[in-house]
């Protein structure tokens, strides 16, 4: 086994060395960025996993030292276990010896900022605590309703042609909308931002100038809703019991946008190739037996959008998968190689559905939050388009498409695909509406596409939502409505109405029933 780590940290080749091209670095490390990393990522994980075990030791962008770990076992403990592996970059030895400079191409990912991602104990719980109460107040179904709006949209820009390519014209443009429409700050949505969001995490040479741009926009969102709340996301966490500074309300905002833009629009690029090449999987789909969340939940196994995360770094002397870890080693979690392991899959053509074990969205206290708004991004995006374009066919053979990787991700450069030109849809023109739960009528249905495949609270189930989120100042209840008018006895609804009855007939087939239930409920 090749001893990690026993050359000088930042001791690199020159840039026109060669030795930049190769896989292979400093002390026969294996490089965790470059053409084979970028190429063929699972190829990597592989042969990292035949020499090291679940625990490898790789070389960052710079040759910079660190672990990614394999295993999915050895993945849980990383993650639930900060007591031995801090979110706290500052304990980086890399960066207290000066290995690892503040323009460093993966600095917007690792520079320590006053968020609940780096930070453990009671400051990460006040931290998180905002941020969970305030995702608790979104509407979700109102937000699907944008959604669905959103996509059409984009669908109208290309229904017509008859061609598109789906990653830059649908899967990066869908989850930005979505996001500001969340925050409050619909206007704000371009094109610069949706190229910035994903210029971050690619650890560019302008990746540090995309981050100060987003972060330029997110400043003045706070500004604006500390002088004039409003019923966002952003104003709650302005107004949260937590009291958090502006600072950390704007990289609050900044880790969330990023967090749920990169991962959703690579998610749903995932998901429609494996619609579009898959037979099986296109078949299933069509033909009833998979919903899109089933195929969206597979695509979390077999495609997960974010590959690894860095990181955690070791608070003292361990040991994980077999290799002695030291105080301030960086560690990456390894979600693909995770997901992959043989110990938990050994038949990668096995079908995963019902099966949420996966480390998509990572683990511990440190899970991701918003893992049912992307969810529900990709649920419905998807949905809606394949509704509008059902005979969508690729446009290209499968062999053509390329991909783009880094460390953290891997996501395609294009889809493109063609389709019988249809009209444009007419769309709502009003204005976004607001997205804060509010008190609904307990005997109202709304028709919406399934939110997420576990069981809702109780009171979801009965149709009720809470009134404010757990932690978030109380709401006043609005005023009862007046009782809706009874339908006639044909069963028909009554003019001017838009609900469905709570209770079905009696004599609905039990099947029906619970279908309909299973629906409603999100799984």
């Amino acid at each position: 086994m090749t001893t990690p780590f026993h050359h000088e940290p930042g001791a690199v080749p020159p840039p026109q060395c060669p030795a930049h091209n190769l896989g292979i670095g400093p002390g026969g490390l294996r490089r965790l960025y470059g053409p084979e990393a970028e190429n063929d990522p699972a190829g990597l994980y592989a042969k990292l996993r035949a020499e090291h075990g679940t625990v490898a030791p790789v070389l960052l962008h710079g040759d910079v030292p660190a672990w990614l770990v394999l295993g999915h076992s050895e993945n849980l403990h990383l993650t639930r276990t900060p007591s031995q592996f801090s979110r706290d970059s500052r304990r980086w030895r890399a960066l207290q010896d000066g290995s690892v400079a503040p323009d460093h191409p993966l600095a917007p990912i690792f520079t320590w900022q006053p968020v609940c991602v780096f930070a453990d104990g009671a400051k990460h719980e006040r931290q998180r605590g905002a941020v969970t109460d305030s995702m608790e107040r979104i509407d979700t179904r109102g937000v699907r309703r944008h959604i669905n709006r959103f996509s059409n949209r984009l669908v109208n820009d290309f229904s017509e042609k008859g061609s598109a390519d789906l990653v830059s014209q649908f899967a990066e443009h869908l989850p930005m909308m979505v996001m500001c429409a969340i925050f409050g700050m619909p206007e704000e949505y371009d094109e610069r931002l949706v190229q910035a969001a994903r210029d971050m995490t690619r650890g560019t040479e302008t990746a540090v100038a995309s981050n100060a741009y987003i972060v330029g926009v997110l400043t003045r969102l706070v500004e604006r809703r500390r002088a004039e709340p409003a019923p966002d996301f952003a104003s709650w966490l302005v107004e949260h019991p937590a009291t958090m500074t502006d600072i950390e309300v704007v990289e609050h905002l900044r880790l969330i946008l990023i967090a749920a833009y990169e991962s959703t629009a690579n998610l749903i690029a995932n998901v429609l190739r494996m619609v579009l090449t898959d037979p099986r999987f296109r078949a299933r789909l069509s033909g009833g037996h998979m919903t899109v969340p089933e195929a969206v939940e597979q695509t979390l196994w077999d495609e997960p959008p974010f590959t690894a995360v860095f990181g955690r770094w070791a608070v003292g002397d361990t040991e994980l998968g077999g290799q002695q870890i030291k105080a301030g080693d960086a560690l990456l979690v390894g979600i693909a190689p995770a997901n992959t392991d043989p110990t938990v899959r050994p038949d990668l053509t096995a079908n995963m559905e019902g099966n949420r074990a996966h480390l998509a969205f990572s683990g511990g206290p440190h899970e991701c939050p918003g893992q049912d708004i992307g969810r529900a991004i990709a649920d419905v995006g998807v949905d809606a388009l394949l509704m509008r374009l059902p005979d969508l066919e690729l446009a290209a053979d499968e062999s053509e498409l390329r991909w783009v990787g880094n460390i953290m991700s891997r996501h395609l450069v294009e889809l493109p695909v063609k389709f019988a030109p249809s009209p444009q849809q007419k769309l709502d023109s009003d204005p976004l509406s607001v997205m804060a739960r509010a008190v609904r009528p307990a005997g109202d249905w709304e028709i919406s596409s399934p939110a997420r495949p576990v069981p809702e609270p109780a009171h979801s189930v009965a149709g009720m939502q809470p009134a404010h989120a757990p932690g978030a100042p109380p709401q006043h209840r609005p005023a009862a409505a007046p009782a809706p008018v009874p339908a006639p006895a044909t069963g028909e609804p009554a003019p001017g109405t838009a609900v469905i009855p709570r209770q079905r007939r009696p004599a609905a087939p039990a099947r029906l029933w619970q279908a309909v239930s299973r629906w409603w409920n999100g799984y």
